[in-house]
């Protein structure tokens, strides 16, 4: 393992991530073990053959690899203990899956969040990041809804902790680039299998886009960063959906199918009804707690990395129409790339 990077925060630390073997868990265990020399990674999660799969990519020495369910407090409360840091990337995240089957959605995203918060609180966990979604500011569809739900549950949980030491913040981004299930490796199979048109739901649909790699560094730089009750947001590009079926698929024609139930034409990391406690900093939002905390200041302007934020104006939305940058279709070509990296 190298010990290169600039921290050594995750050396000899215990890390737990929920939900550890999907696209950003694997990706995150990656530039630890690369950067970092922690003393534990636990993977966490409900999926016997991932897990077995993972292992023969990650097999070093700190690895551990716990089957488990977020539902599951006892077993979070087992799996966390002598554990430092938490990166709950467990998740129901297909929002037409979620829109028939409203009550598993609930009782992973919602009853999930709740087990890990009393996990950590438990074992004394030193700090806690929950991933969140674009799809959970103003939500139109019950995925975002409950990660809503979750993120102020996380936010909220900074004033359960009392003599504990344990701090809770939120990281929420757009769409990953070519993770499970989204749409660069959707339409990656069409194309393979000889399709002859392109299917978008909207022309004129927009998302935000980031890389894995970047969603990862930002997680890892919002250790250092939190104070606790957070809810980060990167600042990060823009892209029409029109744009990268062109850059994909430029000779094959588009045919418009209509929204998805519980889509949005366009996405939400800010809303304007969170500007009054919104700071912007220079990579990067900062959504602060709208409650007040019983132990100590609700100041954010200061980060604990002494970076300088400034509240936005009132009303400021950062949406994926607003965005003052948007990818172009050569742009979207690089970014898929590195999307394999």
């Amino acid at each position: 393992m190298s010990t290169s990077s600039s921290t050594s925060m995750f050396d000899n630390k215990s890390i737990l991530i929920t939900g550890g073997t999907g696209s950003f868990g694997k990706k995150y265990v990656k530039t630890l073990l690369e950067n970092h020399s922690p003393r534990k990674i636990i993977i966490y999660s409900r999926d016997e053959l991932k897990q077995f799969e993972m292992q023969q990519d990650f097999d070093q020495p700190c690895m551990r690899y716990f089957i488990g369910d977020v539902r599951d407090k006892e077993r979070l409360i087992q799996a966390m203990n002598g554990v430092d840091f938490v990166i709950h990337a467990a998740a129901l995240k297909q929002v037409p899956a979620a829109e028939y089957n409203p009550t598993e959605c609930i009782k992973t995203n919602i009853k999930g969040a709740e087990n890990v918060i009393a996990a950590a609180l438990a074992n004394n966990v030193e700090k806690v990041i929950a991933l969140s979604t674009d799809k959970a500011a103003n939500p139109v569809n019950l995925y975002g809804a409950t990660k809503l739900v979750s993120d102020k549950l996380f936010v909220a949980a900074n004033n359960m902790s009392g003599g504990y030491r344990t701090k809770f913040a939120v990281v929420r981004y757009g769409n990953v680039v070519g993770s499970r299930g989204s749409v660069v490796p959707f339409f990656e199979r069409l194309i393979h299998e000889g399709a002859t048109e392109i299917p978008i739901t909207h022309e004129d649909m927009t998302r935000f886009w980031i890389t894995l790699k970047d969603g990862v560094n930002f997680v890892l730089k919002n250790f250092e960063r939190m104070l606790g009750g957070e809810i980060f947001v990167p600042k990060i590009p823009s892209m029409r959906i029109i744009d990268l079926a062109k850059a994909m698929a430029p000779q094959l024609p588009i045919k418009i199918i209509g929204i998805r139930p519980g889509e949005k034409l366009h996405e939400i990391m800010c809303p304007s009804d969170d500007s009054y406690h919104t700071f912007e900093y220079d990579d990067h939002f900062v959504i602060a707690p709208s409650i007040q905390f019983s132990s100590r200041s609700n100041d954010f302007t200061i980060n604990a990395l002494a970076e300088r934020g400034k509240q936005v104006e009132h009303g400021y939305e950062y949406n994926s129409l607003n965005n003052d940058r948007f990818l172009s279709v050569d742009e979207l070509l690089e970014f898929n790339e590195l999307a394999e990296l």
